[in-house]
């Protein structure tokens, strides 16, 4: 072999050689936290106002945040809510009360946390014959409203910029909103950002997303059909358009718009399908087989019929007289 193949030889076996230790190097894991980042999180952080993104329990249970997922379940969650009620709802401003940097976790609490923080004073009780009794006054507000997440690491929490942090916290707060309206709009299905931004209600909408859309009814009206509640919601006055928008539990069934020129148009299929959300609510309530008519108690027609859940109609008569808390007065 001649000399110059024996060097081209050795240096091709070379490079071989560096590239499979370079291969072999265990992979350098990121630094473990500082004291200083510690520091500038906890000043960055605290106090800090933010939107919700996610639907906050009340209770001593809040969120857990792992690998950009949430915990507990949609189903869990709802559960929670129904029997506790909500801490903080999406687009909810709240404020980041407390942060705590633990071995594995960070844990962020907003507007008070879970559990009412007592000062070193009011822990101090003098004992005697009747028992204890506490040297500071009891605490009116100590059933606080507040909850908490945690955002979870593998093994150890790692030295993150704040922005870093913002991040990975972007499924639970929004830093970035101007507002309660564009950080509600960020967790609704593409159709409902659209109709909220229009001001227009879609049948299948929930309760949040009309108010979104449309503001606070400034007229309500409750009736009941056999066994199924229903409320309508009356946007307008007259000479302007007037919208009737009925509820059903938590959803929009029917929405009707009574036109300046004396058209009526009336939606009743679904134009938006929700997935499971965590609700106020008490208990499960299904959308009837057959939505209620409009027709005034005691009202009767020539030929009764059973109400049709996708064709109710709307008598000739004036609108039910409302009070300016909303209930109807009889005729």
């Amino acid at each position: 072999m001649k000399p110059c193949q024996v060097s081209v030889l050795f240096v091709f076996l070379l490079i071989v050689a560096i590239t499979r230790a370079d291969n072999q190097k265990p992979s350098v894991p990121l630094p473990h936290i500082s004291k200083q980042t510690r520091i500038d999180l906890v000043r960055a952080f605290n106090a800090e106002l933010v939107y919700i993104r996610s639907p906050f329990p009340m209770g001593r249970k809040g969120l857990t945040l792992k690998d950009g997922k949430l915990s507990p379940g949609a189903e869990e969650l709802q559960q929670m809510i129904a029997m506790w009620g909500p801490a903080a709802k999406p687009g909810d401003q709240a404020r980041i009360s407390d942060i705590q940097i633990k071995d594995d976790l960070i844990h962020f609490e907003i507007n008070g946390g879970p559990v009412k923080k007592q000062k070193w004073y009011q822990r101090i009780q003098v004992g005697g014959m009747g028992g204890t009794t506490p040297i500071a006054p009891s605490d009116s507000n100590a059933n606080p409203r507040g909850s908490y997440v945690d955002l979870v690491f593998d093994h150890y929490v790692p030295d993150l910029t704040p922005q870093q942090l913002k991040d990975l916290l972007r499924p639970v707060f929004d830093f970035d909103a101007k507002s309660a309206v564009e950080a509600y709009l960020e967790t609704v299905p593409a159709p409902v950002k659209d109709a909220i931004k229009n001001h227009r209600v879609l049948v299948g909408m929930n309760r949040e997303m009309v108010i979104y859309a449309k503001g606070r009814a400034p007229k309500k009206v409750r009736e009941k059909d056999g066994e199924t509640e229903y409320e309508d919601w009356i946007y307008g006055e007259p000479p302007h358009d007037v919208d009737f928008v009925r509820l059903v539990g938590d959803e929009v069934v029917r929405v009707e718009t009574m036109k300046v020129n004396g058209e009526k148009v009336i939606r009743t299929e679904k134009e938006v399908n929700l997935e499971p959300q965590p609700s106020v609510a008490k208990g499960p309530e299904e959308r009837p087989a057959n939505a209620p008519s409009l027709r005034r108690p005691g009202e009767e027609t020539p030929n009764p019929a059973p109400a049709d859940a996708r064709k109710p109609s709307r008598p000739s008569a004036d609108p039910p007289n409302i009070d300016p808390n909303g209930t109807q007065i009889p005729h």
